[in-house]
This record gives C-alpha cells, sequence and structure tokens, in this order.
C-alpha cells in the first residue's frame, strides 16, 4: 500500500520539474526574441526610393534624402525612435475631366494630368531639419492622398481661370491637324501659363517647393472634349457647316464646268467653220482646176468629144427593152445609120504671141462641142416618149 501512495506524489513532482523547465526555456526564447526584436528596430534600411525621417519622442532626430544617406543606418530602439517613409519617386495625378466654360461661353469637358515628387534636396541646402523638402511635406500635408487631394484643388481652380480667358475657337485652331498643338498655338501657351502658376502657392508669395515640399515636374493638358449631353448637337451642326462649304465647292465647280465647256464649244465650232472655210476655198480650187484641164483636152479634139458624149448617151437610152422611133434626118441616127465618122489627128497647138485672145476662144469651141451631146440627148429622150 505504501508502493501505491508514493506513486502519484513522485509523478506530480516530476512533472511540475518538466513544466518549470518548459516555462525557463520559454522565456530564453522569448528574451531572445525580444533582444533581436530591439536590435533590429535600432537599424533602418534606407531605400534608393525612399526618403526617411526618423522621430525621437515626436521630435525629428534625423532625416535621410540625400544620395549618400542610402544604405543602412542606425538609432534608437522603438518606441523612443520611430521610422516614417516617404515615396521620393515622380507621382502621377490623373484626375477625371471636368466640365468648364470658356471666354465664349461654351461648355467643355477638360481631362489633365500633373507630373510632381517631394522635392530632392539640393547640395546648397542648409542643414537644418526643417528646412528639408521632405520635413516641409511631411509637416504640411502628412501623405500622398492628403497631397493630391490638395493639388486636386489647386488644379481645379486653375483651370477655371485659365479656360475662361480664352474661346474654343483659339483652342482648337492648330496649323497641322495630324502633328497637334505646338509652336505658338494657344493650346500651348496656355500649358505653359497653367504650369508657371501651379509652381507658385495659392498666395503667390512663395512656391509649392517653398511651402509644401513639392516639385511640379509637369502639368498637361490631355483631351478636350465636349459634353455627352451635346455632343451630337455639335457634331450635326458641324455636318451641316461641312455641307455647305461642300455645297459652295460643288457650285462653283459647276459654274467653272460651265464656262469651260462654253469655251470648248466656241473653239470648237470656230474650229469647224474654219475647217469648212477651208474645205470650201481647196474644194472650189480643185473644182476650177479641174474645169480648166477638162476645157483644155476638150479643146484639143472637139470631134472626139462629141464622138464619145455619142456613144455615153447611147449607153443611157438603149438596153434590150428599148423601142426607138427617129426620123432619119435625126443627129442621134446619123451615127448608126453612117458609121464612125473619120477623126483626124489632132494638130499641134501654135502659140500665139496674145495668150488672152487663145483662152476664148479654146472655152467657145468647148461650150458648142460639149452642147451638142446634151442637145441630141434631150431630143431623143423627147422622141422616144412620144
Amino acid at each position: 500500500m505504501s508502493d501505491v501512495v508514493t506513486k502519484p506524489g513522485s509523478e506530480s513532482t516530476a512533472g511540475r520539474r518538466l513544466a518549470r523547465r518548459a516555462l525557463r526555456t520559454l522565456v530564453l526564447w522569448g528574451a531572445v526574441f525580444a533582444v533581436i526584436a530591439l536590435l533590429a528596430s535600432c537599424v533602418v534600411f534606407v531605400d534608393e526610393t525612399q526618403y526617411v525621417i526618423v522621430e525621437r519622442l515626436g521630435t525629428i532626430a534625423a532625416v535621410y534624402d540625400r544620395d549618400e544617406d542610402r544604405g543602412l543606418q542606425f538609432k534608437l530602439p522603438w518606441p523612443i525612435s520611430t521610422v516614417r517613409t516617404f515615396d521620393r519617386r515622380l507621382q502621377l495625378l490623373d484626375p477625371p475631366g471636368r466640365e468648364l466654360f470658356t471666354g465664349d461661353k461654351k461648355n467643355i469637358t477638360v481631362d489633365t494630368y500633373v507630373c510632381w515628387r517631394i522635392a530632392p534636396t539640393s547640395a546648397e541646402s542648409s542643414a537644418e531639419l526643417s528646412d528639408r523638402p521632405v520635413v516641409r511635406f511631411f509637416r504640411s500635408l502628412g501623405n500622398v492622398s492628403t497631397a493630391e487631394d490638395r493639388l486636386m484643388s489647386r488644379l481645379q481652380s486653375l483651370l477655371s481661370a485659365e479656360f475662361g480667358r480664352v474661346e474654343l475657337t483659339d483652342l482648337l485652331s492648330v496649323e497641322n491637324s495630324e502633328a497637334g498643338p505646338q509652336g505658338d498655338s494657344s493650346m500651348e501657351s496656355l500649358t505653359e501659363r497653367l504650369k508657371s502658376r501651379f509652381e507658385k502657392s495659392e498666395e503667390g508669395a512663395t512656391s509649392p517647393r517653398e511651402a509644401l515640399g513639392i516639385e511640379i515636374v509637369d502639368v498637361r493638358i490631355k483631351r478636350i472634349n465636349l459634353p455627352e449631353a451635346n455632343r451630337f448637337a455639335v457634331f450635326e451642326r458641324m455636318k451641316s457647316e461641312r455641307q455647305k462649304i461642300a455645297d459652295r465647292y460643288r457650285s462653283a465647280g459647276l459654274a467653272q464646268n460651265t464656262v469651260i465647256r462654253s469655251q470648248a464649244d466656241r473653239q470648237r465650232e470656230e474650229i469647224l467653220a474654219k475647217a469648212d472655210a477651208d474645205a470650201q476655198r481647196i474644194r472650189g480650187t480643185g473644182e476650177a482646176e479641174a474645169l480648166r484641164i477638162l476645157n483644155q483636152a476638150h479643146a484639143q479634139d472637139p470631134e472626139f468629144y462629141r464622138f464619145e458624149r455619142t456613144l455615153q448617151s447611147y449607153h443611157k437610152i438603149l438596153n434590150e427593152r428599148t423601142t426607138l422611133v427617129l426620123s432619119a434626118s435625126s443627129a442621134l441616127l446619123k451615127l448608126l445609120t453612117e458609121g464612125i465618122p473619120d477623126i483626124q489627128e489632132p494638130q499641134p497647138e501654135t502659140k500665139s504671141a496674145d495668150p488672152s485672145t487663145d483662152a476664148p476662144v479654146a472655152e467657145k469651141n468647148v461650150s458648142q462641142s460639149s452642147a451638142t451631146p446634151d442637145t441630141i440627148s434631150e431630143k431623143t429622150r423627147a422622141e422616144a416618149t412620144k
């Protein structure tokens, strides 16, 4: 019975010993971790994309904002010293578009953006920590969201003031539609004025760098558009204006087309009239020359010409169905009854001293000889009709 009573007591003593040993081990490891955490809180790693401010009991003790401050730095452990980090990279403020009124009371929607950052510390800056730009930013704004709200309100007020001084036609007029606004355009000058005014504080005495520790890198206008409510109406008005311009160009083109056609028709008529006149003149000259040659040929042998004309008359009036009733004294029957007359060889012409006297005689002989066959043919047709 004694063994049974003593065994539970020995087991409880061993358990308490194990518990105390585990507790000491846990306390030891906790102390080690606390020391490690305490030592870790004494180390500050300054990244190249950050500005670091070290506060000691609410007072700024150190500022790491220069290139030589990058890397490991040391401070008192937390909670004696605390660390605040700020992004030193460029920040882009891109607010949504806002409707504004221009100087000619036109309603437009303007999209802008502001590129800014916490101002870097220059090498000439004083050693006072309160004069550092990141310290001004921390004391005046505190964080990036507050800074963006401040910049947005300032941007909206400047946009309303600047766009209220210009007209819409000046904003939309550019030299080259593909290249966009450039040079001395109204949009470019407006952007420059907006940036210069943005770089000053609201009071105009100090710059944002001196007042807030902010550097304004750039301020730009992305887009100018019409409000959704009246965009369709404006587009329709633009179409009607362009249609009027197109109609004016078409009417001017049709008028010029009419002028060109009338000139071309007039030139055509002049050319055709001149060509007809030249053709009549050439034709008359040719016919006169043909008659002259024919008269010369007939004057050489009138008898042969009379004989040829008689044969042509026979050819015209005689065929298989022709019945002629002629008198014995008919000149047309003379060739059929007497046969071919003796035709003498033409004598060579003798040149007279006066050419003007020979020409009428030749023409007279030709006219007499040429008249006889025609007369015979007419008489023959008359007799055949009877």
